[in-house]
């Protein structure tokens, strides 16, 4: 097992005082690095772990906040914030800018070689800093088809990977047709992957509170998913000694 070493990172955003977290994998050198973007609900320990696993893989991974150091468990309280949140692209592009601010002044990140992977609310704020036309080698999401202002996803510089549960009532088949058709009309090299049989935000493992209908765990698509995010960074940000 590679050592790890983890710390939060404070720095402001969206009016907040976000708490990052930071993961680094083991030596002194530089290395690939990875923006991680929760779910709606916020920072929790399930982004933290899987900061953690991409640095044993060798990447540094940041694991961004989306609600000021709050995870927000209530789904009222959760939609109160994220959906006007998702309703103004400049709003996310400045919470993905000030994450990407803080990875690309880790001394231990190559700030030429970073990969964004979100969830939900944290792959639209991914995805927007790929229309704003952040130079990103690649751009993972899960459960987050949503689209941009006309034309601007033509600025996207890297290859799109998205992943949905076919059953998932936020982004039904509709929302599918109208991201990858973005996509296409951009000439994006994107990938759409469908899980069948899964919900939306099947890859979180179940919370000890009430959530939204339509959400639910798959966990055999939950570790396919992660397989195919880790495929991807394989890909298009390789860890090299």
């Amino acid at each position: 097992m590679t050592t790890v070493t983890t710390r939060t990172v404070e720095y402001p955003a969206d009016n907040l005082t976000m708490i990052g977290y930071l993961a680094l994998p083991a030596g002194a050198e530089r290395r690939p690095a990875v923006l991680i973007g929760p779910e709606g609900m916020g920072l929790s320990d399930v982004e933290r772990r899987r900061a953690e696993a991409l640095a044993e893989l060798g990447y540094v991974a940041l694991a961004f906040d989306l609600h000021g150091g709050r995870y927000l468990g209530d789904p009222e309280e959760m939609l109160a914030r994220c959906l006007p949140l998702l309703a103004d692209p400049d709003r996310m592009r400045g919470i993905g800018h000030a994450a990407l601010n803080v990875l690309r002044a880790e001394s231990r990140a190559d700030p030429d070689r970073i990969a964004a992977v979100g969830y939900g609310t944290g792959g639209a704020v991914a995805l927007e800093l790929g229309r704003d036309g952040v130079d990103l080698r690649a751009i993972g999401t899960v459960n987050a088809l949503t689209t941009g202002r006309p034309g601007e996803a033509a600025r996207i510089r890297c290859p799109v990977w998205a992943g949905v549960g076919s059953e998932d009532p936020i982004m039904p088949p509709a929302q599918r047709e109208a991201f990858t058709a973005e996509m296409q009309a951009a000439g994006v090299d994107w990938r759409l992957v469908v899980y069948g049989g899964a919900l939306h935000a099947f890859h979180h493992p179940p919370v000890d509170h009430t959530v939204p209908p339509g959400v639910g765990y798959h966990p055999r698509h939950a570790q396919r998913a992660w397989r195919d995010i880790v495929a991807l960074l394989a890909e298009c940000l390789p860890v090299t000694d």
